[in-house]
Protein backbone atom coordinates (compact mmCIF):
# COMPACT_ATOMS: atom_id res chain seq x y z
CA UNK A 1 0.00 0.00 0.00
CA UNK A 2 1.53 3.72 -0.66
CA UNK A 3 0.88 6.24 1.72
CA UNK A 4 0.47 9.72 0.38
CA UNK A 5 0.27 12.11 3.07
CA UNK A 6 0.12 16.33 2.87
CA UNK A 7 1.16 18.65 5.32
CA UNK A 8 -0.89 21.04 6.69
CA UNK A 9 -2.45 23.00 9.63
CA UNK A 10 -6.06 21.89 10.46
CA UNK A 11 -8.60 24.52 10.93
CA UNK A 12 -10.43 27.29 8.78
CA UNK A 13 -7.90 30.00 9.68
CA UNK A 14 -5.15 28.28 7.87
CA UNK A 15 -7.74 26.67 5.09
CA UNK A 16 -6.35 28.83 2.22
CA UNK A 17 -2.70 29.45 3.52
CA UNK A 18 0.49 28.47 1.35
CA UNK A 19 1.23 26.27 4.22
CA UNK A 20 -1.45 24.36 3.43
CA UNK A 21 -0.82 23.10 0.03
CA UNK A 22 -0.58 19.67 1.05
CA UNK A 23 -4.10 19.65 2.60
CA UNK A 24 -5.34 20.95 -1.09
CA UNK A 25 -3.05 18.13 -3.00
CA UNK A 26 -4.96 15.50 -0.48
CA UNK A 27 -8.39 17.08 -1.18
CA UNK A 28 -7.66 16.71 -4.96
CA UNK A 29 -6.95 13.44 -4.85
CA UNK A 30 -9.89 12.23 -2.57
CA UNK A 31 -12.22 13.89 -4.88
CA UNK A 32 -10.60 12.64 -7.77
CA UNK A 33 -11.19 8.94 -6.01
CA UNK A 34 -14.25 9.56 -4.55
CA UNK A 35 -13.24 8.78 -1.42
CA UNK A 36 -14.32 10.52 2.15
CA UNK A 37 -11.80 12.08 4.18
CA UNK A 38 -12.54 10.95 7.28
CA UNK A 39 -11.28 10.29 11.12
CA UNK A 40 -8.41 7.99 11.66
CA UNK A 41 -8.99 4.62 13.15
CA UNK A 42 -8.51 4.98 17.43
CA UNK A 43 -4.61 4.18 16.98
CA UNK A 44 -4.44 7.14 15.02
CA UNK A 45 -6.64 9.49 16.66
CA UNK A 46 -5.03 12.94 14.91
CA UNK A 47 -5.69 12.30 11.29
CA UNK A 48 -8.21 12.42 8.68
CA UNK A 49 -7.46 9.62 5.93
CA UNK A 50 -9.08 7.72 3.06
CA UNK A 51 -8.21 4.42 1.60
CA UNK A 52 -8.75 3.56 -2.34
CA UNK A 53 -9.11 -0.52 -2.68
CA UNK A 54 -7.60 -1.98 -6.19
CA UNK A 55 -4.73 -3.10 -7.60
CA UNK A 56 -2.72 -0.54 -6.07
CA UNK A 57 -4.13 0.30 -2.53
CA UNK A 58 -3.59 3.66 -1.90
CA UNK A 59 -4.36 5.39 1.52
CA UNK A 60 -4.21 9.72 1.88
CA UNK A 61 -4.10 11.44 4.91
CA UNK A 62 -3.91 15.11 6.59
CA UNK A 63 -1.84 14.77 9.74
CA UNK A 64 -4.36 17.17 12.22
CA UNK A 65 -1.72 18.02 14.61
CA UNK A 66 -0.29 21.33 13.15
CA UNK A 67 2.74 20.93 10.86
CA UNK A 68 5.58 20.80 13.63
CA UNK A 69 4.10 17.76 15.10
CA UNK A 70 2.94 16.27 11.60
CA UNK A 71 5.17 13.33 12.83
CA UNK A 72 3.14 11.87 15.53
CA UNK A 73 0.53 11.29 13.53
CA UNK A 74 2.43 9.62 10.44
CA UNK A 75 4.12 7.46 12.53
CA UNK A 76 0.98 6.31 13.79
CA UNK A 77 -0.53 5.83 10.31
CA UNK A 78 2.80 4.09 9.14
CA UNK A 79 2.97 1.37 12.50
CA UNK A 80 -1.11 0.74 12.25
CA UNK A 81 -1.18 0.39 8.32
CA UNK A 82 2.56 -1.72 8.43
CA UNK A 83 3.30 0.52 5.81
CA UNK A 84 7.05 0.68 4.50
CA UNK A 85 8.79 4.49 4.40
CA UNK A 86 9.62 3.35 0.63
CA UNK A 87 5.81 3.57 0.28
CA UNK A 88 5.42 6.94 1.63
CA UNK A 89 5.30 10.29 -0.28
CA UNK A 90 5.01 13.46 1.57
CA UNK A 91 3.45 16.68 -0.12
CA UNK A 92 4.49 19.67 1.53
CA UNK A 93 5.22 23.34 0.89
CA UNK A 94 8.42 25.37 -0.25
CA UNK A 95 9.40 28.01 0.08
CA UNK A 96 12.44 28.09 -1.65
CA UNK A 97 10.87 27.16 -5.12
CA UNK A 98 8.74 29.65 -7.18
CA UNK A 99 4.97 29.61 -6.61
CA UNK A 100 3.74 26.50 -9.21
CA UNK A 101 6.93 24.73 -9.54
CA UNK A 102 6.98 20.86 -8.10
CA UNK A 103 9.73 19.46 -6.86
CA UNK A 104 10.09 15.44 -6.31
CA UNK A 105 13.03 13.89 -4.10
CA UNK A 106 13.48 10.47 -3.33
CA UNK A 107 14.91 11.47 0.45
CA UNK A 108 16.58 14.22 1.85
CA UNK A 109 16.90 16.69 4.55
CA UNK A 110 13.99 18.78 6.69
CA UNK A 111 15.61 21.98 4.65
CA UNK A 112 14.37 24.10 7.62
CA UNK A 113 10.91 22.80 6.93
CA UNK A 114 9.22 22.15 10.32
CA UNK A 115 7.06 19.51 9.06
CA UNK A 116 9.35 17.72 7.26
CA UNK A 117 11.99 17.81 10.77
CA UNK A 118 9.08 16.17 12.81
CA UNK A 119 8.74 13.29 10.29
CA UNK A 120 12.34 12.48 10.13
CA UNK A 121 12.62 12.71 13.69
CA UNK A 122 9.62 10.47 14.66
CA UNK A 123 10.03 8.08 11.69
CA UNK A 124 14.33 7.77 12.40
CA UNK A 125 15.05 8.02 9.00
CA UNK A 126 14.93 10.30 6.19
CA UNK A 127 14.70 7.77 3.51
CA UNK A 128 11.28 8.58 2.32
CA UNK A 129 9.81 10.57 -0.94
CA UNK A 130 8.70 14.33 -0.89
CA UNK A 131 6.78 16.45 -3.28
CA UNK A 132 7.56 19.65 -2.87
CA UNK A 133 5.46 22.77 -3.84
CA UNK A 134 7.06 25.99 -4.78
CA UNK A 135 4.88 28.78 -2.77
CA UNK A 136 7.61 31.31 -3.06
CA UNK A 137 9.57 33.65 -1.06
CA UNK A 138 7.65 36.77 -1.23
CA UNK A 139 9.38 40.06 0.06
CA UNK A 140 12.97 38.51 1.85
CA UNK A 141 11.69 41.35 4.25
CA UNK A 142 9.06 39.96 5.82
CA UNK A 143 8.98 36.75 7.86
CA UNK A 144 9.14 33.42 6.11
CA UNK A 145 6.41 32.21 8.83
CA UNK A 146 4.20 35.13 7.61
CA UNK A 147 4.40 34.41 4.26
CA UNK A 148 3.49 31.09 4.14
CA UNK A 149 0.94 31.21 6.93
CA UNK A 150 -0.69 33.78 4.89
CA UNK A 151 -3.27 33.37 1.99
CA UNK A 152 -2.44 33.08 -1.17
CA UNK A 153 -2.54 36.11 -3.80
CA UNK A 154 -4.73 37.45 -6.06
CA UNK A 155 -2.75 36.26 -9.20
CA UNK A 156 -1.60 32.92 -7.52
CA UNK A 157 -5.32 31.65 -6.55
CA UNK A 158 -5.80 32.49 -10.43
CA UNK A 159 -3.18 29.41 -11.41
CA UNK A 160 -3.87 27.36 -7.99
CA UNK A 161 -6.03 25.02 -9.52
CA UNK A 162 -4.03 24.05 -12.36
CA UNK A 163 -0.84 24.14 -9.74
CA UNK A 164 -2.94 21.38 -7.36
CA UNK A 165 -4.10 19.09 -10.28
CA UNK A 166 -0.49 19.23 -11.43
CA UNK A 167 0.89 18.22 -7.93
CA UNK A 168 -2.17 15.86 -7.80
CA UNK A 169 -1.31 13.89 -11.37
CA UNK A 170 2.30 13.81 -10.09
CA UNK A 171 1.39 12.26 -6.72
CA UNK A 172 -0.61 9.62 -8.34
CA UNK A 173 2.14 8.83 -10.80
CA UNK A 174 4.33 7.75 -7.42
CA UNK A 175 1.34 5.39 -6.43
CA UNK A 176 1.73 3.82 -9.69
CA UNK A 177 5.32 3.97 -10.96
CA UNK A 178 7.05 5.42 -7.79
CA UNK A 179 9.46 8.36 -7.16
CA UNK A 180 12.16 7.91 -9.85
CA UNK A 181 9.71 8.33 -12.17
CA UNK A 182 7.83 11.04 -10.94
CA UNK A 183 11.14 13.15 -10.94
CA UNK A 184 11.59 12.82 -14.41
CA UNK A 185 8.18 13.86 -15.47
CA UNK A 186 7.87 16.63 -13.04
CA UNK A 187 11.53 17.96 -11.50
CA UNK A 188 12.51 20.87 -14.00
CA UNK A 189 16.21 19.81 -14.53
CA UNK A 190 16.69 15.91 -14.46
CA UNK A 191 20.02 16.24 -14.44
CA UNK A 192 19.92 17.69 -10.69
CA UNK A 193 20.50 15.65 -7.99
CA UNK A 194 17.73 13.32 -6.23
CA UNK A 195 18.24 14.60 -2.86
CA UNK A 196 18.63 17.96 -1.02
Amino acid sequence: MKLIVGLGNPGREYRDTRHNVGFLVVDELARRHHLELAMGPSQVPEALVAKRYGPVPLLVAKPLTFMNRSGDAVAALMRYYEIDAADLLVVVDEAALPFGRLRARVRGSAGGHNGLKSLIERLGTAEFARLRLGVGRGDPRRDLADHVLANFESGERAELEAFISRAADAAEMFAAEGIATVMNAYNPDSASPDVD
